[in-house]
């Protein structure tokens, strides 16, 4: 069986962008398998809100790596992971890299912005010295766990110092090894493809909600020159909201009986499982 890295990097060499979608906890990964998704993404964003903080870098390592085990057993798919900045400098990071491989990661994105991290599509950002972050990725490149695992840099400088220094930060970074490069921020689509065509190689667009780039689809992604697109939030924005609107219902009502056409049902869940009632024994794994 090929490794989730070796997998991940083949579909890369396949035509059409690859959507990678945002999974915060095991079963909704499991889902992603479901409906037919070929990778899956961990947000350090939704990892932290599910957790009930901010996206400020307040997770541990050992946290991470611990929802890494647990979306790979579940789902079984090449799992691409948000690895903030590295949680910390150069031997920080060079650890980084080595406990997400050993976790199941598949690839992981590391970004230039200075500690305390923001949303990257927050203001008030910073970013550390060009070269300084380079090293950095240097670092992880030489210690990857295997030639096939996909190191990603993601550039805040676009919405911190200008279009052309995340350019140039861009093809500094690949010069340094990155695999794949990131340019966070973007806000619209001439942006997205006058980048594709300053810093060419493998290139990673995030779609995030309610944030400074417009609503663009996966076709006009490709189209752009990009070859995988993250929906960080997508999921957990769906699911909060459901959350939010049963609880008022709840409180007001004293009941959710008027809530369950939307619901979930029993037999939906244990399908998501993989689980058979009156079985003997259930076994985590990748469903079917």
């Amino acid at each position: 069986m090929p490794s989730p890295a070796s997998s991940l990097r083949h579909r890369l060499q396949q035509p059409g962008t690859l959507i990678c979608p945002g999974v915060f906890n095991a079963l909704v990964a499991r889902m992603a398998k479901q409906a037919n998704f070929e990778s899956v993404y961990i947000s350090g964003g939704a990892t932290a809100n599910v957790a009930g903080v901010p996206d400020t870098g307040l997770l541990s390592l050992t946290e991470f790596t611990r929802t890494i085990r647990e979306i790979v057993d579940a789902s079984g798919l090449p799992v691409v992971a948000d690895a903030d900045t590295g949680y910390g400098e150069e031997e920080n990071a060079v650890r980084t890299i080595v406990e997400y491989g050993r976790s199941g990661a598949a690839a992981l994105h590391v970004e230039d912005q200075v500690f305390p991290k923001r949303c990257g599509h927050l203001d008030g950002k910073q970013c550390v010295p060009a070269d300084d972050f380079a090293q950095k990725i240097k670092a992880m490149s030489e210690h990857r766990p295997s030639d096939d695992f996909l190191l990603i840099a993601r550039t805040d400088a676009a919405g911190v110092h200008s279009f052309a220094d995340a350019v140039a930060r861009g093809q500094q970074y690949r010069e340094a090894g990155a695999d794949m490069i990131f340019p966070e921020g973007l806000r619209t689509e001439e942006e997205f493809a006058e980048y594709a065509k300053a810093c060419p190689g493998l290139l990673l667009a995030n779609m995030t909600e309610f944030g400074k780039t417009p609503q663009i689809s996966a076709t006009r992604f490709e189209s752009l020159g990009y070859d995988m697109v993250i929906y960080p939030l997508s999921m957990m924005r769906l699911a909060m909201g459901h959350v939010a609107r049963g609880l008022a219902h709840l409180h007001e009502h004293g009941s959710v009986e008027g809530l369950m056409d939307e619901m979930q049902t029993r037999t939906e869940l244990y399908e998501s499982l993989g689980y058979q009632p009156g079985s003997p024994w259930w076994f985590p794994g990748s469903p079917d």
